[in-house]
């Protein structure tokens, strides 16, 4: 019997082809448009927390915090500037202070950007290296897994640094870097920058005396003059390295009071500002947070209108069978048989359009993430699933049987002898 019903359903709506594929599609359209805001938004919080994770403060150049966080922890947007090397190491001793990762900003390669850091830094990710290893000196570096995979990277390769974010900018011919190592995919930010010592940003921009670094033509040391790392008293600042810039610390709190209060003491007593990543994350998820409640109200009203566009279809394809229904009843169809007719017809129809809707979603999330990463920004993937998914499915069910329930109620109660009487 089921069978039967289902061949019934699938018939009647091959007969109407036109009708079918745009209510379908109408659905579809609704339902990508909610799978592409929550799989957008699901990846991109996650990936806002992973790459914040264990940062509770930035230090940095004053202007925007928002700019500070982006550049320094996501590296998406341009440091608001550079701060003395000097002024910074004064602020280790304070107790509230557990680790400072220094970064160094300002170069790239190929779009890629170029971080001058310490080894804590990859350490903050639980970063493990695929090829080679830690640079060990100045002038070498360790590529993200993202990086090597596209610009063909390994160990032993020689690459030069442009100045800038962009390809665009000066080339640093005399001081090639040499790449050491390759990191294995992490999932963070790691997989798309380049890091080096900071040694390394200060020699190649000796001779230009560029904003990265301060006119000085003194040799620049190895990285123990740098190393604000786990325990923090490892600082070392030397007096040959007055003058020399950083751009960032990333602070780790020793206690949670000290949320309370460095941040007012760095903001009111030094030449820098502080910049909370839990804050400005979720500062900016609530800026964006408008613009996808707003395509998720779009996306309710396209799934609303096909609901109206399958009733109105399922209610005039009644009309239609009138004589096709009463003469299944003459034959013997019961009435709940000639109910569920209907009731499928609708179920088919609104599961179409989710399946379709589900597909689309994730083929639209796909190309926005290649789409992004030749962009250098997030990494967003449209094979990823959410359980949410699973209620669009039973929503577009819900759908079907609430547009077809009238129609099916209709059919139920059709009046044979007169519908016969009529031919």
């Amino acid at each position: 019997m089921k069978i039967s019903l289902l061949k019934l359903s699938l018939s009647y709506i091959r007969r109407r082809k036109l009708n079918t594929f745009l209510n379908v599609l109408l659905l579809a359209l609704g339902i990508a448009t909610i799978v592409v805001l929550l799989l957008f938004s699901r990846q991109f919080e996650d990936s806002l927390t992973r790459n914040a994770r264990g940062i509770d403060m930035v230090v940095g150049a004053k202007g925007s915090p928002l700019q500070l966080i982006l550049s320094s922890i996501y590296h998406l947007d341009v440091p608001t500037g550079n701060i003395s090397l000097r002024e910074a190491s004064r602020l280790l001793p304070n107790r509230a202070i557990r680790q400072a990762i220094p970064l160094a900003l300002g170069d790239s390669y190929r779009g890629y950007r170029i971080v001058g850091t310490t080894p804590a830094y990859p350490a903050l990710y639980a970063a493990e290296l695929a090829a080679g290893n830690l640079w060990q000196q100045p002038l070498e570096a360790v590529a993200g897994a993202a990086v090597a995979a596209e610009l063909g990277l390994r160990p032993g390769v020689t690459i030069v640094s442009d100045h800038g974010f962009s390809s665009q900018g000066d080339h640093h011919g005399d001081h090639p870097l040499t790449i050491s190592g390759i990191l294995a995919p992490s999932g963070t930010v790691l997989d798309r920058l380049i890091l080096t010592g900071i040694p390394t940003i200060w020699k190649v921009h000796e001779e230009g005396g560029s904003e990265a670094g301060s006119d000085h033509d003194h040799e620049p040391v190895g990285d123990a003059a740098v190393a604000l790392t786990l325990p923090k008293t490892d600082f070392h600042y030397a007096p040959a390295d007055s003058g020399r810039d950083i751009t960032s610390l990333l602070i780790r709190y020793s206690a949670p009071m000290a949320a309370a209060t460095l941040p007012r003491l760095i903001n009111a007593r030094t030449p820098f500002q502080s910049a909370s990543p839990a804050f400005e994350t979720a500062r900016l998820y609530n800026l964006l947070g408008v613009g996808v409640e707003a395509l998720q109200a779009f996306g309710i009203i396209l799934i609303v209108t096909a609901a109206l566009s399958i009733f109105i279809a399922l209610y005039n394809a009644l009309k239609e069978r009138r004589y096709d229904l009463a003469m299944m009843r003459s034959l013997g169809a019961s009435r709940a048989k000639l109910g569920w007719h209907v009731m499928l017809e609708g179920l088919l129809l609104s599961l179409g359009g989710a399946l379709g809707g589900l597909l689309l979603g994730h083929l639209a999330v796909e190309m926005l993430g290649s789409w992004l990463s030749e962009a250098r920004q997030i990494n967003l993937s449209g094979t990823v699933w959410l359980a949410e998914e699973v209620w669009l499915l039973l929503l577009a069910a819900g759908i079907g049987i609430i547009s077809a329930l009238l129609p099916a109620i209709q059919a139920y109660r059709s009046d044979i002898s007169g519908i016969l009487a009529e031919r």
